[in-house]
């Protein structure tokens, strides 16, 4: 088996092209980056088997962030994969070591029956099948490097990976850091936007992760939400642009620029359903409901993010 590019899985999540992993071989060795959930697994596995490789030739599972629709499906890909160990981010490790806190804080938002449907099954992982990655640390993976960097902003558990060496693709798998870029809305030319998602969201970090990312000197980015970028300067000034306006908007939050009686998630909501209805008549997509359905659950969130840190800084 020869050495691949990063093939792309799509993982069903939610709907098509929303959510995927990657699959990287290199002679017989093989490593997942992001998997996803539980229900994903099959994907992953099948694609593995399409190239001619084993589970037990995965040698690593990489999480980016321990968010659930990017390690959700650890444990139950760590279970099909005996060889494999998981490497995340020393904050990210404890949380798939001990589930527990993220599976209470997911239930009590989705309820025991969509979170099921979600996420399936979430097991504590063994210690010992855990390496822990430092800030620039780098693994040699056959004749290509893998170089981690954290990159907080999005989360403070966030690391990206640069993949380079003689058979490495001179990319980085960006987790969430570098934004999420829906294949179904580039239609008119590139339209990439940040997750400012609860719990973590910091703008100030998010932008020097950013600034990482570009001066990694990276040609390609690997986006978990969805797929491949290689307009990296485009997307990184968008990017700049989004992450303005969602600093703003936290600025506002904080100093109280909310009508009376009117809640900070309310206000965030109606900033942020406002400013991405002004991006898509720019991208010329304000008419189109697909474009709408897409962007609302991630409109949602960013504004949900906006409100939550607002409120813990005003305690």
């Amino acid at each position: 088996m020869k050495f691949s590019d990063p093939t792309l899985i799509d993982c069903h999540y939610i709907y098509p092209q929303f959510a995927g992993a990657y699959l990287v071989t290199d002679l017989d060795r093989a490593f997942f980056v992001d998997n996803n959930t539980s229900h994903a697994v099959p994907f992953l596995l099948k694609e593995l088997n399409r190239q001619g490789m084993d589970p037990s030739q995965v040698e690593y599972l990489i999480i980016t962030h321990v968010h659930l629709d990017h390690a959700g499906g650890s444990s139950a890909l760590l279970e099909a994969c005996p060889q494999a160990k998981i490497l995340a981010h020393p904050k990210a490790a404890q949380h798939i070591i001990d589930p527990s806190k993220l599976i209470r804080s997911a239930r009590q938002v989705y309820g025991d029956k969509h979170f099921e449907a979600l996420y399936g099954k979430i097991k504590p992982i063994p210690t010992e099948r855990v390496r822990v990655i430092s800030d620039g640390e780098e693994i040699q993976f056959g004749t290509r490097c893998l170089r981690f960097f954290y990159t907080r902003g999005h989360a403070n558990h966030h690391l990206c990976i640069m993949d380079s060496g003689d058979s490495g693709s001179g990319g980085v798998f960006t987790g969430d850091a570098f934004g999420v870029a829906y294949p179904a809305l580039q239609r008119n030319g590139l339209l990439i936007f940040p997750s400012t998602s609860p719990t973590d969201f910091d703008p100030v970090e998010a932008n020097i992760s950013l600034q990482k990312i570009v001066d990694s000197g990276a040609k390609r980015a690997f986006l978990t939400h969805f797929g491949e970028i290689t307009a990296i300067q485009e997307a990184a000034q968008q990017m700049l642009r989004h992450l303005e306006f969602h600093e703003e908007l936290l600025n506002r939050a904080i100093q109280g620029s909310i009508q009376p009686g009117e809640s900070l998630e309310s206000f965030c909501l109606q900033e942020v359903t406002q400013y991405f209805k002004n991006v898509l008549e720019k991208q010329g997509l304000a008419s189109d409901s697909d474009a709408w359905k897409i962007l609302t659950p991630d409109i949602q969130l960013n504004a949900a993010g906006i409100a939550w840190v607002a409120k813990k800084r005003l305690l």
